[in-house]
């Protein structure tokens, strides 16, 4: 491929529900990916082909540090499906059944919890306008903002923003059209991944989220989270645990008592090649 590294690096192409990435451990050889680089490796017409591409790399307080580049070229801050698909790569590296993973949202402890599945820490949630961020103050169980059958959203911070739309039937809803709309929103100085909740027991949600710089993916670990979270604060659901159904799977959501969550989910190994 054109502008591609000075030196050959290998890569492993993971995915969590089908929510894709090509993953780079750069700790003994430092790399910076161009803009145009990380387009060509996530294009899958013309790259390996993912949803972003995910650089493992050293840490000063945990096992690694990882970074989240989107298709776009821009970093995102939190990424439930790559914390995941990492947590796994560094559990089977180190034999262990814990491991620390540095992210520009804080430490995330991230545990085993069965054959490819990982129990992950996301971070402490919040609702305040501030941390969304928004653009000014407001009601951030009701933001004033929508398009067409998305309306009354959630602004939920899980380290990236979200917010969340809560609709009657999940399948009726246009996202592909709708979710750019809101996303570009002036409301969201930094846009925002914009997510469709249906509720279909106090337990269980079913989900699509519309993420910035990737557009629709089948599974948005943050998005869950910001789902769950979203739900309790509306009274929509009950309980500490919800199972969260997205397109390309299921993952399990816990809202701790100091507003932390805790996402469980599977992990899958597609490839491994050279950039």
């Amino acid at each position: 491929m054109t502008n591609t590294p000075a030196i050959a690096r290998p890569f492993v192409k993971m995915h969590g529900l089908r929510n894709h990435f090509v993953i780079v451990d750069v700790r003994e050889s430092p790399w910076t990916p161009t803009r145009e680089e990380i387009v060509r490796i996530c294009d899958v017409q013309a790259g390996v082909g993912a949803d972003q591409l995910i650089l493992i790399e050293p840490a000063k307080a945990a096992v690694a540090f990882m970074r989240i580049l989107n298709t776009d070229g821009r970093e995102a801050e939190a990424c439930g499906n790559a914390t995941r698909c990492v947590a796994w790569l560094l559990l089977e590296e180190s034999a262990g059944d814990t491991v620390d993973v540095e992210t520009r949202v804080g430490v995330l402890r991230c545990e085993r919890a069965g054959p490819q599945r990982v129990r992950c820490e996301m971070g402490r949630l919040s609702m305040a306008w501030q941390d969304i961020p928004l653009a000014s103050e407001q009601d951030t169980l009701h933001l004033a903002v929508g398009v067409g059958a998305l309306q009354d959203a959630v602004a939920v911070n899980v380290g990236n923003p979200h917010a969340v739309f809560f609709v009657d039937d999940l399948d009726a809803v246009n996202m592909r059209l709708l979710a750019p709309l809101i996303q570009n929103d002036p409301v969201f100085p930094e846009k925002a991944n914009i997510g469709a909740a249906e509720v279909l027991r106090p337990d269980r949600l079913r989900l699509v989220v519309y993420e910035r710089g990737a557009g629709l993916t089948m599974a948005c670990g943050s998005g869950a989270c910001a789902a769950v979270f979203a739900a309790r604060a509306r009274k929509l659901i009950d309980g500490n645990s919800v199972t969260v159904q997205l397109p390309g799977g299921e993952v399990e959501i816990e809202i701790t008592a100091d507003n932390q969550a805790i996402m469980t989910g599977p992990v899958e190994y597609s490839f491994t090649g050279m950039l």
